[in-house]
């Protein structure tokens, strides 16, 4: 495998040397899609989030920040990605306001009916089965609470068909592959919205 394919596998789960660098560039580099996303969010005032796949950790941060008085536990399944995300929300998890934890999507350990709301930026192209996953992060929401996943890839685009044939355990999901497995895991009103020439997409589903 070259260097340049080491570095793209770094996406699924960031190790070593080359996962550190992924990770670096993963908060800066997603930063407008991410926050394209939030924009979508319901007017709400939760008190626990859970951001799953969380990477470097930016973006829990920012749902610190637009939801000052929720708790928000973030998790992901690399060690470099905790400990770039327990460094970036140092502030924040010293004051209690954010947990950053290992985890693994097919089996969370957080409690069930727990959650106002749960997010999933960039990350679900990598989860083992998403109907399986989707069915977990039911589990912890509570009744009413909402689940939003934001991609770059709308699941046609060649740029990510592209990296889907290289990075080892990607897939691309449609819009409608997505909304098809929330309903499946239990998720009902489902909505979608797809950013203006471009592939970015966000799907929103509600306990």
């Amino acid at each position: 495998m070259g260097l340049y394919r080491k570095f793209v596998n770094q996406t699924r789960k960031p190790e070593g040397t080359l996962g550190k660098m992924m990770v670096n560039g993963m908060n800066s580099g997603h930063a407008k899609m991410a926050d394209w996303g939030m924009s979508h969010l319901p007017v709400m005032s939760p008190s626990q989030i859970a951001e799953l796949g969380c990477g470097g950790g930016r973006n829990a941060g920012e749902l610190s920040k637009r939801f000052p008085k929720a708790k928000v536990i973030a998790v992901d399944y690399s060690e470099v990605s905790v400990a770039k995300a327990k460094e970036y929300n140092r502030e924040r998890i010293d004051s209690g306001k954010m947990i950053v934890q290992q985890g693994d999507v097919s089996n969370l350990k957080l409690p069930a009916d727990s959650f106002d709301l749960a997010t999933a930026f960039e990350t679900i192209y990598f989860w083992p089965g998403l109907e399986k996953c989707f069915a977990q992060v039911y589990k912890i929401l509570k009744p009413g609470g909402i689940f939003m996943a934001v991609n770059e890839s709308d699941g046609t685009d060649d740029a990510s068909l592209k990296y889907e044939k290289i990075i080892d355990g990607m897939r691309c999901y449609t819009v409608e592959q997505i909304s098809s497995a929330m309903k499946a895991a239990g998720f009902s009103e489902v909505t979608s919205d797809h950013f203006e020439g471009k592939p970015w997409i966000t799907v929103i589903a509600r306990k």
